[in-house]
């Protein structure tokens, strides 16, 4: 499981870098409907397949769920490569595929995790495993992307991201239960609340925000790659910060992974993208780039303190026969607010601007983390 798992997630990123880099480029500043038709996707999910995804065998569902996103990416590649271009429509239908594949898949891998380790203290480690695979793939997959956009079609990426899948599938309640089963549990209740928050600031600063700065203000990879080569190594030096925070932070035990640990990681997060901010605007030309990358390294620390501690926290505290729908309604509102951020982002950042837009992603989470740890103080 997590050797298909690690390769998926390395085809993932290389589409995700390659998406967005096209939307910003075709679309502009609604490059985030791409973003949007992925949150509708998961939204979906989360709304409609608990009853009917909860009877299927779990690594069944994860398979059927990779089978997915392989078809979804290869109509994407292949509609591509046909007519020499981007299709706006493909792109739509490949995302929302995609998500709906994500959705299923990530409930039923939260829920055979448990049962695969042997005691509850691993699992922190168990669950650092999957974060690290994740991570390296944020660092591996842009990386591929960056080195190799010189020589290799855009589409290629595309279709080798779903042959990713394929090597997965291979190898491997309704959304109000979730809710109740989460509202005793007063941390993971206020982090399920806010979660929205969060990720639609995240998705704007990142997957909007940041191509469009790159590609407006001209910034270029060193050795003299261009916006989407320097775009694949900022994402690539996210990652590599990611897998080094996860490392840090699943060694750390049960007993370091608090309320305190997701709202410091929140703020941490908060200030790289407040960086990547002022980059736009007070960097020197020659400079843009390594404030970016050091914004984004910096966000990339918090990731890993937010997504273990919480994963870990809901697995200890939620039935094993409840994680799907626990799972799902963490998925419902995390992606209900990066849809709520894609349909107002084109009109914020024409209003206000690319640089003033990105900050106030990082205002967001500064004040979701600020209170957090107002209201948790221990």
């Amino acid at each position: 499981m997590w050797g298909g798992l690690s390769v998926a997630l390395i085809g993932d990123q290389m589409f995700s870098v390659v998406r967005s880099w096209v939307a910003a480029s075709v679309f502009g500043t609604s490059a985030g409907g791409i973003s949007a038709a992925m949150s509708i996707g998961m939204l979906t999910v989360a709304l409609f397949s608990g009853a009917w995804a909860d009877r299927v065998e779990h690594r069944r569902m994860m398979i059927l769920a990779d089978l997915l996103r392989v078809g979804a990416l290869f109509i994407v590649a292949a509609s591509w490569a046909i007519a020499g271009a981007p299709l706006g429509w493909s792109l739509f239908v490949g995302v929302f595929l995609m998500a709906i594949g994500m959705g299923l898949y990530r409930p039923a891998m939260q829920t055979v995790l448990p049962g695969i380790v042997r005691h509850p203290d691993e699992l922190p480690a168990a669950n650092a495993l999957i974060d690290t695979t994740d991570r390296l793939s944020r660092l591996l997959g842009p990386a591929i992307v960056g080195a190799a956009t010189a020589i290799a079609p855009l589409w290629a990426f595309v279709a080798v991201a779903g042959l990713g899948f394929a090597a997965s599938a291979a190898s491997t309640r309704a959304i109000l239960r979730g809710f109740r089963v989460l509202r005793p549990h007063a941390l993971l209740w206020f982090m399920l609340i806010v979660s929205g928050w969060i990720n639609g600031a995240w998705f704007t600063a990142f997957f909007v925000a940041l191509p469009l700065i790159i590609e407006q203000t001209g910034v270029t990879a060193p050795g003299g790659g261009g916006g989407l080569a320097a775009y694949g190594y900022i994402m690539m030096g996210y990652g590599g910060v990611n897998l080094l925070s996860t490392l840090i932070t699943g060694s750390r035990g049960l007993r370091a992974l608090t309320g305190r640990t997701i709202f410091w990681g929140n703020h941490l997060l908060a200030l790289g993208i407040a960086i990547m901010a002022l980059a736009a605007i007070l960097a020197p030309p020659d400079w843009r780039f390594a404030w970016l990358f050091l914004g984004s390294s910096i966000a990339a620390i918090g990731g890993p303190m937010h997504d273990i501690t919480v994963a870990t926290l809901r697995q200890l505290a939620v039935p094993g026969r409840d994680m799907g729908s626990a799972v799902r309604a963490f998925m419902m509102l995390n992606h209900f607010g990066a849809l709520i951020a894609m349909m107002l982002a084109p009109s914020i950042l024409d209003t206000i601007g690319l640089a003033a837009t990105t900050l106030v992603c990082a205002v967001t989470i500064f004040i979701v983390a600020a209170f957090g740890m107002v209201r948790f103080p221990r």
